[in-house]
């Protein structure tokens, strides 16, 4: 048995980052970029109105209330360049500013003093107008050569949006990991609405850990489930990799029962047993192996919360290794109350962050551990890690926390 340290080390050590590949910006959603992203042009391209009203030249100079200008054109948003003159001119928001023009007054901020065929002619200012208002000037969010994005960073809408104003239409980004998920056990029930015999349940873990791995970036190729059997066992594996799988993660059938075959049939197709056991509560009997053809295997135990540590915890360290994202950073948060756990083990519990009145967070670790458990699963938003030494963490002392996945921050709740 190895401390998870070292177990995490194993994990990055034989895990390579991705290439890249290229795809159209409105597919990129939720993926990694492979590359920085510059801006081959200004944003806003152009000076423009951010107010319906009229633009003027004041050249630095401020206009006291009563000036009169006269209207001298109309400047719609979508209107091409147009040579400002002397007065003013009516302007959309949005609009190109004509040349010359510099500063915008609001249309409550005037007085009609003229106008034909329903446009106004000559207007007065009803209050003083500082030079430049109300203007939205070139370059002013965005300038023409700017780094706006950075390799590793996630294309979420806010990313997406910024890139489709500056016009990039393509982006190189990391490519997917292609995941399998195989679930073990001849009395697994696939069919969640399926009546259930003597001695039988439902899988739950398979549709768990598919979800997870595409929540984490990952591609799920291929899923299934298979009975307590080598030969199946092998069939199955073969099909997930024939389906491009580099990473495959099965759930039971690795501890040390009469029915755990994992360890020996991987070792029968000449896999290498990177590690099995880790100092780790819940899901001690873990499994890490590369196949023949360098995929990755990670043969995680079959009670529910404990295939839900080994996939936060063991496979999306491996995924953001391999989609070139940065080491995952943490919470440290104090604990509402003191919590007792297996000694020399490092314990990840189910627990939930909590605002108080006064905005201060906290963590408080939920009941009902156990790793069968799936009330307390639902009841979280977040995992306390309490490190291997000692058997209690007092109330008030500060631990780590880390979301249910690792592109999910905490989402708070109110304290109850």
């Amino acid at each position: 048995m190895i401390a998870y340290s070292e177990a995490l080390q194993h994990l990055l050590d034989a895990s390579t980052p991705l290439p890249a590949e290229r795809l159209p910006l409105h597919e990129a959603g939720g993926r990694t970029l492979a590359s920085d992203i510059h801006s081959g042009q200004s944003l806003p391209p152009f000076d423009n109105s951010a107010m319906d009203g009229f633009a003027l030249r004041a050249n630095g100079a401020a206009f006291d209330a009563g000036t009169e200008f006269a209207v001298q054109g109309w400047q719609a948003a979508g209107d091409a360049g147009a040579e400002g003159g002397e007065g003013t001119w009516e302007i959309m928001t949005g609009a190109r500013m004509p040349s010359g023009l510099d500063t915008v007054v609001p249309i409550e901020n005037v007085e009609i003093l003229a106008s034909e065929d329903g446009r106004p002619t000559r207007i007065a200012l009803k209050s003083p107008v500082k030079p430049g208002q109300h203007v939205r000037l070139r370059g002013q969010d965005v300038s023409d050569g700017e780094r706006v994005l950075q390799a590793g960073q996630v294309l979420d809408i806010n990313a997406r949006t910024l890139l489709h104003a500056i016009g990039v239409g393509e982006v190189a980004v990391v490519a997917r990991p292609k995941a399998a998920v195989i679930a073990t056990g001849k009395e697994l029930v696939t069919e969640a609405a399926q009546a259930l015999e003597s001695g039988q349940i439902r899988d739950s873990n398979r549709p768990y850990l598919v979800g997870r791995l595409q929540a984490a970036g990952a591609e799920v190729v291929w899923q299934g489930t298979v009975g307590d059997d080598v030969a199946a066992f092998n069939a199955v594996l073969d099909q997930a990799l024939a389906a491009g799988a580099q990473l495959l993660v099965s759930t039971g059938a690795v501890s040390a029962g009469r029915y755990d075959f994992v360890p020996d049939a991987l070792r029968g197709r000449g896999a290498r047993i990177v590690f099995h056991k880790v100092a780790i509560r819940p899901g001690k009997p873990l499994l890490f192996a590369v196949l023949p053809n360098g995929a990755l295997y990670f043969g995680l135990p079959g009670n529910p919360v404990s295939a839900a540590v080994g996939q936060r915890f063991f496979v999306e360290p491996v995924l953001r290794r391999l989609l070139r994202l940065a080491p995952e950073t943490v919470l440290q948060l104090p604990l509402q109350a003191d919590v007792r756990k297996p000694p020399g083990l490092r314990f990840h519990a189910r627990a939930r962050v909590e605002v108080d009145g006064q905005g201060r967070l906290s963590a408080r670790v939920l009941s009902g551990q156990e790793s069968f458990r799936l009330m307390s699963m639902l009841q979280a938003n977040a995992w306390v890690v309490l490190e291997a030494e000692g058997d209690l963490a007092n109330a008030g002392t500060y631990v780590r926390v880390q979301g249910w996945g690792h592109h999910e921050p905490v989402q708070l709740v109110s304290q109850e």
